[in-house]
């Protein structure tokens, strides 16, 4: 399988906090994780009260209003790539400080690639999607690129 780096499929992105997570589950429907790293149906919990909500393009969740929570669409500020192949975990391995061989399918966390803050979802064992702000994904685009062909020059 050669080494592949594409742009993801367009979705609607919510950032969600909350201290409560079963009124944040309440309000927003959703199911989420209960474990820092875990993802469930979209969700990845990155923090103790923080959540990222990958959901089907044109998906609108509740705002919350009046409530104790805080759900932003956050899909125009942040793009999805996707790192693919036998090769994925030392393409991102090239500028991410974390250990992603250890890592089971699933797991999600907030983090950075070189200087740039990314949140890397592993979606199978040679799969990765990698969320970055808009502003900076052509530059991690050509990283990503310039990392993969030095792993096969």
């Amino acid at each position: 399988m050669a080494n592949m780096i594409t742009d993801a499929l367009a979705c609607a992105r919510y950032n969600l906090r909350a201290r409560d997570a079963a009124l944040l589950e309440t309000v927003t429907g959703l199911n989420l994780p209960s474990i820092i790293g875990e993802t469930r149906d979209g969700v990845a919990m990155l923090g103790s009260d923080e959540w990222l909500a990958l959901l089907t393009e044109g998906t609108k969740l509740p705002m919350g209003e009046g409530q104790p929570v805080s759900i932003v669409d956050v899909s125009d500020r942040s793009v999805g790539i996707i790192v693919e192949g036998l090769h994925a975990i030392d393409i991102l391995s090239a500028g991410c400080p974390l250990d992603l061989a250890r890592w089971p399918v699933g797991r999600a966390s907030r983090t950075i690639f070189e200087l740039v803050e990314v949140v890397i979802i592993r979606e199978a064992d040679t799969r990765f999607r990698v969320e970055v702000w808009r502003s900076f994904a052509p530059w991690l685009r050509e990283a990503l690129k310039t990392a993969s062909n030095a792993l096969t020059a």
